[in-house]
């Protein structure tokens, strides 16, 4: 046993102490989360200009593109969560990671519309089956360790933070090693991101154990009836589709206040910010977000207001702070209030349908971004401040409904 000192030296580094108390398959399953975010930060963030520049596509069919990639990702999330819980978690992840090597392979070769188009939809639905497969099989995972009280009080919150941060180490290295391959060529950065999802594809055939689907014995559209039903599981859905809308702004919103202020170039370095305060801090923000639950995730979605309208009341100014206090502040809500969101999710489903319910909130976040980004592209075109006090509403209300959700009947732990 390591001795207090070496117990406190541990503490330093928290995310790789408690991954280092995880079986093997949630080890696997949370560098999953890592890797997936390699591979496709390799070649996703260039492929816009690779279609401009490489293939001379005019802009609109680029839009339509990366659209309908996004689209057969989300709008589909709610199809792999069901077959995860239909057939199996190891098939679903193991289909996902052999489409998503075909996606990749079509965009680096193919030099004509239909072949990208093809490839944009098969490196989306790819991600469609894997990641609500891997989310409710970390979930189910996670829970059983949770319930039967062994790592030492490790819970599936603390999971999911770890979840986080390998999502984020992984979506830091991509986009440099993509950068260094396409010194080369798009085609090279497609082709080693393909071979990456390979590794992947072996890893968790040899790795995953296949356990029985929960459900192979009932009816495919069982699960969504089931989703469907649950009216306090939908309200939730409906709130915490607040975060991702707030979340995709920094793709939207964020651009747009940093050319209206000419800091274009300060957008790079504001997402190294983000990341690094998830990579440093989450797991101990989440450790102390878990002994305050629904607080928690209340707060969280109150400090993403308050970045929104920190950035509302110093338009006037023009300056390159409010955009720097506002990732910052956005990014401290979004680590309070996911990894509790995402324990949450299982309770609510009282551990049933885990692919069905996670497909279903992906899905719900999809269509809150497609709808409200929509709205807020337009509203950015008028007065600057309209837009900036628009998006401080959405979470405000979140948190009043998910506070009100879960505050008036706690959800209760199965097992």
């Amino acid at each position: 046993m390591p001795g207090p000192a070496s117990r406190t030296g541990l503490r330093r580094f928290a995310a790789l102490a408690d991954f280092g108390r995880l079986p093997l398959v949630m080890k696997l399953l949370v560098t999953t989360q890592g890797a997936f975010n390699v591979g496709f930060y390799m070649v996703l963030p260039y492929l816009a200009a690779h279609l401009s520049e490489d293939l001379a596509l005019a802009g609109g069919v680029v839009g339509l593109v990366l659209g309908l990639r996004t689209f057969s990702q989300q709008g589909l999330f709610m199809v792999g969560g069901v077959l995860a819980d239909r057939w199996g978690a190891k098939p679903v992840i193991l289909a996902g990671c052999a489409l998503r090597v075909g996606g990749f392979v079509l965009l680096g070769v193919s030099g004509t519309l239909a072949g990208v188009v093809g490839g944009a939809l098969l490196t989306g639905f790819a991600a469609a089956l894997f990641s609500p497969a891997v989310e409710s099989s970390l979930a189910r995972e996670a829970g059983l360790l949770e319930r039967a009280g062994e790592r030492d009080g490790l819970t599936r919150a603390d999971v999911f933070a770890m979840f986080a941060v390998s999502g984020q180490l992984g979506t830091v290295v991509g986009p440099l090693v993509g950068t260094a391959l396409l010194l080369v060529d798009f085609r090279l950065a497609c082709l080693v991101a393909a071979g990456a999802f390979v590794l992947i594809l072996v890893a968790h055939a040899v790795w995953l154990p296949r356990r029985p689907a929960p459900h192979a014995d009932e009816p495919m559209l069982a699960g969504w009836a089931e989703v469907l039903a649950n009216r306090r599981f939908l309200a939730f859905a409906a709130g915490y589709s607040a975060y991702l809308l707030c979340y995709n702004q920094l793709y939207l919103a964020l651009p747009a206040e940093l050319s209206r202020t000419g800091s274009e170039s300060a957008l790079g370095w504001l997402f190294v910010v983000a990341s690094v305060m998830v990579i440093a801090g989450q797991v101990p923000v989440t450790r102390w977000a878990r002994t305050n639950g629904t607080r928690a995730l209340v707060a969280g979605f109150a400090l993403m207001a308050l970045a929104f309208v920190v950035v509302a009341v110093a338009l006037p100014l023009r300056a390159l702070w409010p955009a720097v206090v506002f990732v910052v502040v956005l990014t401290a809500g979004q680590m309070l209030a996911v990894p509790i969101a995402q324990d949450l999710v299982p309770q609510l489903a009282r551990e049933r349908r885990l692919g069905a319910y996670f497909g279903v909130l992906s899905s719900a976040g999809g269509v809150a971004v497609l709808i409200g980004s929509t709205a807020v592209g337009a509203l950015l075109d008028g007065p600057p401040v309209v837009p900036w006090l628009v998006l401080a509403v959405v979470p405000l209300v979140a948190a009043v409904v998910l506070g009100g959700l879960l505050g008036r009947a706690p959800v209760a732990r199965v097992g």
